[in-house]
């Protein structure tokens, strides 16, 4: 039977470093390249096609949302796993909506992380009990918000923004107050333009004030 091969991304090498020299002494674990963003971590996929990626979610250049979603888009039989030390829901969230098989925190025990890498390639999924009921919780309150207000369809990470926005805050402003990466915020505000049906950040601003979208962030 053919080994697992493996990418790893994150930007912190010392991470990178012990995950690959833990998973290399898997005997059916190949680590096939490594990624220090979620650009390099695309390209790797693209030039390796790896079984599985092993994304840390806050990275330069490219977060580990944003690649899952352009990863799963053109290669969509690669299988993801999101590595992160934050227990952030919203993170998750968005990474599974775009088709990731899991979440580990990144302190899992070396032979926990390497089983959860052959129960996503047998066809599994991996997510923590505690997580499970932190996404019914999250989906819940964003279902009741969006049925009591808003009409446009805005998820609860795209009102945040919005709301930022609005402010008159600059997507490095947003970026950072959010904690996600520029080019996120690029794309969060993109999909906002086009629910809202506006062209600039003025008309959206006042849309939502109008509306009373802000009212609900």
């Amino acid at each position: 039977m053919p080994n697992i091969k493996v990418l790893i991304a994150d930007d912190q090498e010392l991470i990178l470093e012990s995950l690959h020299i833990v998973l290399s002494l898997e005997e059916d674990i190949e680590v096939v390249t490594l990624a220090r963003n979620g650009e390099e971590a695309l390209h790797g996929c693209e030039e390796f096609q790896p079984d599985i990626v092993l994304m840390d979610i806050n990275m330069p250049v490219m977060d580990g949302v944003a690649a899952t979603a352009l990863i799963k888009k053109r290669l969509p039989d690669t299988k993801i796993i999101m590595l992160t030390s934050y227990k952030e829901v919203e993170y998750v969230l968005a990474a599974l909506s775009h088709g990731a098989e899991g979440y580990l925190l990144k302190a899992i025990h070396p032979k926990d992380l390497a089983a959860g890498i052959r129960v996503v390639h047998a066809g599994g999924t991996l997510i923590t009990q505690e997580m499970a009921g932190k996404m019914i919780k999250s989906m819940n309150m964003n279902h009741t918000s969006t049925v009591k207000s808003n009409e446009y369809g805005l998820s609860a990470r795209e009102l945040e923004v919005l709301h930022k926005l609005a402010s008159g805050l600059r997507n490095q402003d947003i970026a950072e107050a959010l904690f996600l990466s520029e080019g996120t915020v690029k794309n969060y505000i993109s999909t906002i333009y086009s629910k809202l049906h506006v062209k600039g950040r003025r008309e959206a601003a006042r849309i939502a004030r109008d509306s009373g979208l802000l009212d609900h962030n």
